[in-house]
C-alpha cells in the first residue's frame, strides 16, 4: 500500500484500519489482493466496517472497486488475503454461501424478474431465504405476502406492488433491488453504484433512504459511487482506491482536503464542500 505524506494527511490515523475498531467490525479485509496475469487489480487492501456504518469507496473508473467486491461476494477468488464477516472467515466462499451468511448485494445495473409483478419479484427473494424457492406451486403467489409488503413500504414502493417491473422507472427498480436486498435480514449491504444511471434528485433520495435504513435496522453498507454529493453528504467514513491500492481512508472532511486525493481522482484542484445540494431539488 503506497504511503501519504504528513502534508497528504489530515489526520495521521485516517488511513489506518483501526477507524473502524476490530472489536465492532462487521467485516474485516485484510490484505486483500487480485492479480489477472501480471496486473494487480487490487493490491494488499486491509479496512473494517463497523456495525450501522455507511462507508463509500469512491476512486476513478478502473480503480479496482468493482474487483474488489466481487472478492467480498464470492465471485472472485482473492489472490492472497482474507475476509471475514462477524468474525467468520469467508474468503472464497461462492456468493450463495456469502449471501447466506448475511450479505445482501446490489448491482450497477439492476435484475429483476420483468414479467413478475413488484410484489413477486420480492416474493421470490423471500422464497429463496425460506429455501422453498424449489417448493414453488401455483400458489406461491400467496407466500410471504405480509413481509414482502412490509419491506416495499420500508423502500417507499407499497403503492406499486402490484405493478409489472417491466413498466417501472429506473429509480423504482433501484428501490425494488434494495427492498429484494433486505430479504434476508443481512448484516451488511454490498452496493455497486447504487445510484448509476439514475436522476441527480433520485440519487440523493436514494442514498438517504439508504442512510435511514442502516440507522432502523442497524445494519452495515458499504457502497461505491461516483456522484461526489451523495458520498459527502451521507457517509459516515470515505475509503479512496487508485490503481488498486487505498490511499486514503477517514472523514469526508479528511478525504476532501487529502491533497493525494484531489490530484488522484480528480486531477488537483480542491473537492467541491458537501452542504449545498439544493441544485438537486
Amino acid at each position: 500500500m503506497s504511503e501519504l505524506t504528513p502534508d497528504d494527511q489530515p489526520n495521521q490515523d485516517s488511513n489506518s484500519v483501526s477507524a473502524s475498531p476490530e472489536s465492532d467490525a462487521v467485516l474485516s479485509v485484510r490484505s486483500l489482493s487480485k492479480s489477472f496475469g501480471g496486473i494487480d487489480a487490487v493490491s494488499n487492501v486491509s479496512f473494517n466496517v463497523a456495525k450501522a456504518e455507511l462507508l463509500a469507496l469512491i476512486g476513478p473508473n478502473g480503480a479496482g472497486k468493482t474487483t474488489c467486491f466481487n472478492m467480498l461476494m464470492g465471485q472472485l477468488k482473492p489472490t492472497t488475503g482474507t475476509v471475514h464477516l462477524d468474525g467468520e472467515n469467508i474468503t472464497g466462499k461462492l456468493p450463495r454461501q456469502v449471501w447466506r451468511k448475511g450479505v445482501g448485494r446490489t448491482f450497477q445495473i439492476t435484475g429483476t424478474y420483468q414479467s413478475m409483478t413488484v410484489i413477486e419479484n420480492v416474493q421470490m427473494a423471500l422464497l429463496s431465504h425460506n429455501r422453498r424457492l424449489f417448493e414453488i406451486r401455483s400458489y406461491a403467489h400467496k407466500q410471504y405476502q405480509g413481509e414482502a409488503k412490509d419491506l416495499l413500504a420500508l423502500v417507499g414502493m407499497q403503492d406499486q406492488a402490484e405493478r409489472a417491473c417491466a413498466v417501472l422507472a429506473y429509480g423504482d427498480l433501484k428501490r425494488l433491488e434494495l427492498a429484494i436486498a433486505l430479504a434476508h435480514s443481512p448484516k451488511l449491504l454490498l452496493m455497486d453504484e447504487p445510484t448509476a444511471g439514475m436522476a441527480p434528485k433520485e440519487r440523493i433520495a436514494l442514498m438517504k433512504l439508504t442512510a435511514d435504513i442502516v440507522s432502523q435496522r442497524n445494519i452495515s453498507a458499504l457502497f461505491t459511487e461516483h456522484d461526489m454529493d451523495v458520498v459527502f453528504a451521507h457517509a459516515h467514513r470515505v475509503m479512496v482506491l487508485n490503481r488498486g491500492e487505498i490511499i486514503a481512508n477517514g472523514s469526508v472532511d479528511d478525504v476532501r482536503n487529502n491533497t493525494q486525493v484531489q490530484e488522484v481522482y480528480l486531477g488537483g484542484g480542491t473537492l467541491f464542500q458537501s452542504n449545498n445540494t439544493d441544485k438537486h431539488a
